[in-house]
Order: structure tokens, then sequence, then C-alpha cells
């Protein structure tokens, strides 16, 4: 059986739009929220921040604030400014990431790192956390506050996580799926909580979003990672190839790792924990995750985290909201196709 990631990526975004026009207008005013709020009289900030901020995202994890606010039936204002610091946290993590990472690329552009310095780009990121904590004060719900501020410590600590897992090749699968779940999947997972606790829903309905979110940032991350060995660079938005690079350690790693033989171990070690990679590693790397099926299989572990997101809105009775959120479940997965 051939690999189930092509060459070419095609992503399916007719699975997004649904989502995306039902929360069409509500985006509008929270990406004006988003502009005001990069503002600065310190002209660097707002030069640093707009470069990441109009490069493109999708801006899933704000539309996910404002879908769960629909899906609980939120009727206020409060979930825009809430959407907005979703973005802000994400977009600060996507600049100190790429510090860390050294990163070239993001979303298809030079990193702003790469165009402003390092001490730009982690300066910029903390200037936009701190917007981010602003607009979440503003709204005046403390339950809020609670959740996406415990959501930045649990980032940082997935950060500090994989930081520590880098270029060790002994990470076991439960290792490296504490690093996303906190690194990648907290986020997704406050972003889908704070919806209904705006709307003081029953702490059931509030659970459910939240496993939502959780179980669909795993999956996110999963396809990410076999994407990264099996993608496109204008599909990625950076280098195919760049975790081996880096040194990072992910699933589709550390299934082939586990799975090889004592030369193929060597081969990671010596790529992965000691930096020695020639030319031809790469397509070597892509060729023993083939033969172990390791991308198929990080990709059938996305997808039962997918069905385990589909399962957590089963709560909730049928609406356009229902059923939106459902194919962002298969607009996630569906990218590895």
């Amino acid at each position: 059986m051939g690999l189930v990631i092509p060459l070419e990526e095609k992503a399916k975004d007719s699975s997004f739009d649904g989502l995306s026009g039902l929360v069409s207008a509500d985006m509008e005013r929270v990406n004006q929220t988003i502009l005001a709020r990069a503002a600065s009289h310190v002209t660097m900030v707002p030069d640093v921040a707009n470069h990441l901020i109009s490069s493109g995202g999708k801006r899933l994890r704000p539309m996910l604030t404002l879908a769960t606010a629909g899906l609980c039936g939120y009727t206020g204002a409060g979930h825009v400014k809430l959407a907005a610091s979703v973005e802000f946290m994400h977009t600060a993590t996507l600049l100190h990431d790429d510090v860390v990472d050294e990163s070239d690329l993001r979303r298809g552009r030079l990193a702003a790192r790469m165009l402003w310095g390092n001490s730009a780009s982690v300066l910029v990121g903390d200037f936009l956390l701190g917007q981010a904590f602003k607009m979440m004060v503003e709204v005046g719900s403390l339950a809020c506050l609670d959740v996406l501020s415990s959501a930045a410590a649990i980032i940082a600590e997935g950060e500090v996580m994989q930081l520590a897992a880098a270029k060790d090749t002994q990470t076991s699968e439960d290792d490296y799926l504490a690093v996303i779940r906190a690194k990648t999947a907290a986020l997704f997972s406050a972003a889908c909580e704070v919806g209904p606790t705006l709307a003081q829903r029953p702490k059931a309905e509030i659970a459910a979003c939240r496993g939502y979110g959780m179980n669909l940032g795993i999956a996110f991350q999963l396809i990410d990672d076999a994407l990264d060995y099996g993608g496109t660079s204008s599909a990625l938005g950076k280098n195919v190839g760049d975790d081996f690079r880096e040194g990072k350690i992910t699933l589709p790693i550390v299934l082939s790792f586990r799975r090889g033989s004592e030369a193929e171990r060597a081969f990671w070690q010596r790529t992965l924990e000691q930096g020695e990679i020639a030319d031809s590693d790469l397509e070597a790397a892509i060729a023993l995750l083939r033969k172990h099926r390791a991308l198929e299989d990080t990709i059938e572990r996305a997808r039962h985290y997918g069905a385990m997101a589909r399962d957590a809105l089963e709560l909730f009775p049928a609406s356009e909201w229902k059923i939106a959120l459902n194919q962002v479940v298969d607009f996630c997965i569906d990218r590895a196709h």
C-alpha cells in the first residue's frame, strides 16, 4: 500500500467553508480588533506583528472560539475580544517558536526573526501576550481569564518539554503526546472552552467543548508532523524536512526508531542526536519512515483523535454550528490527502 500523503498536498478547503461562513461577520470584527490592538507608537512593534498577522493564516483558533460560543447560544460581544486574545497568544507563540527553533520561514515568508532579529521577535511576542491579557480583563469574565492564562502557562511548559526532548531518540510515544498536548492542543482546547464558559453553560457542555478542542489539537499536530516529511513547502508554510534538520523528535520518528534495525537506529542517532546530516539524509529518512509505515500510522493516530473530537460534540443537539465544527475535524485530517 502506498503512502497516504502524496508529494503535492491538496488541502480540502471545502470542509473549512462551513465554519468560515458562519463566523464571517464576527471574524471581521476580530480582524479589526487584531489590527487595532497590534498598533503601537513604537514603530517596530506593529511592523513585526503585522508581518506575521497579515501572512495568510486561516485563524482557525479564534474561529473555534466564535463557533463554540455560537454552539452554546452566546449572544453578547465578549467572544470577539476573547477570539482576538486567542489569536494573539498563537501569534506570540509562533514568534517565540521561530527564535527557539531558528526557523527561516513561517507561512511561506521569511520569519520575523530573519528580518528584525531574535530580540525583536521575542519582545513583540511579549507585547502581543500583554495585549491578549488586557482584552481578557476587559471582557470581565474571571472564568475565561483563568482558562486562557492557564493555557498560556501550559503552552510554555510544552515548549520547555520539547526543548528537553530535542534530539533524544529515546523519547516514547507517551512522552511525545504529552509535549503536543501542552504545546499545541492546550490552545485549541482553551479556544473552544472559553465560548461555553462565557455563555455560562453547564459544566458538561464546557467539558465537551474542552475535549473537542484538545483532541482536535492533537490530531492537527500529528498531521503537521506527517506533512513535514511528505508535504510541500507551500502547504506547510515552512521548508519540508525542517523538523528533521532541527533534530525534532516527532511521532513519525518515534515509530520508525522503535521499529528499525540497529543500523537504522544508528542513522537516527547520527542525524538527530549528533546533528551530522548529509545532503542525501532527508531522502534516506523519508525512505525509512515509509518502510516502517510511520507516516501512515501517524495519520491513523490523528484520525483516532479526530474521532474523539467528534464524539465530544455528541452532547449537543443538531445545529449548523455542530455540523461546521465536525467539518473542521475533516479539514484538519484531510490536509494529509
